[in-house]
């Protein structure tokens, strides 16, 4: 039985780094190419071309079309696509800002191939991917304007104070179902009642509200 390759597009406007990363990830044993595109506007015309991709590597800083209108667009028009954002830069409020767009993750262009490899394999099977060296970043930058009325006047059980603290590490939903002796359809209870709550529609913006109005302490 041959097992099917996950499609990746990619959307950088520097040719030959997007070449260059076209040519690696069409290395990865379990990954295919579906198409290049130079900025947020190319890919809206080839995502109508081909089929749709499971992952795109979207570079943050783009001419006429950029980063954040791409993955704000995909997130709204194509939410199934997973976006891992690709940068030069870690900036927090940038990173910030991408992940509540809708990304799943984010890494720096100077990655090693494996990493980028690891990237793509967590942000397919997990939904989530950031390095260590981001999460520090991100958390930092989250805890320095956390909102203490707003944790108050949203109230949680202890189940699901547990169910986020767990929502942020690298566990399955089904995982984590384990670990807190449930079933998966209670867990799928649990995080859409926490969606409605916070307001949120992915579980990156879950994670990312719960450690800025300090519901989890990493």
């Amino acid at each position: 039985m041959i097992n099917k390759k996950i499609k990746v597009a990619i959307a950088d406007d520097h040719t030959l780094l997007r070449k260059a990363l076209g040519k690696l990830i069409s290395s990865y044993e379990n990954y295919t190419v579906l198409f290049e595109a130079e900025n947020g506007v190319d890919v809206k015309v080839k995502i109508t071309q081909h089929s749709i991709p499971d992952i795109i590597l979207l570079d943050v800083n783009m001419p006429g079309m950029d980063g954040f209108d791409t993955v704000q667009w995909l997130h709204k028009n194509y939410p199934h696509i997973k976006v891992l954002a690709l940068s030069m830069f870690s900036d927090e409020k940038i990173i910030i800002r991408m992940l509540r767009l809708g990304a799943k993750g984010y890494v720096l262009k100077n990655i090693d191939p494996d990493e980028l490899l690891n990237a793509l394999d967590s942000v397919f099977k997990k939904d989530f991917y950031l390095p260590e060296y981001i999460s520090g970043k991100i958390i930092s930058g989250l805890n320095k304007d956390g909102d203490e009325s707003e944790k108050q006047s949203i109230f949680l059980s202890e189940k699901e104070k547990e169910f986020l603290q767990l929502i942020c590490s690298e566990l399955t939903y089904k995982d984590i179902a384990v670990k807190l002796n449930l079933s998966p359809r209670t867990i799928d209870d649990y995080r859409n009642a926490l969606f409605e709550k916070f307001s949120v529609k992915s579980r990156v913006g879950l994670a990312i509200f719960a450690i800025k109005r300090g519901f989890v302490v990493i």
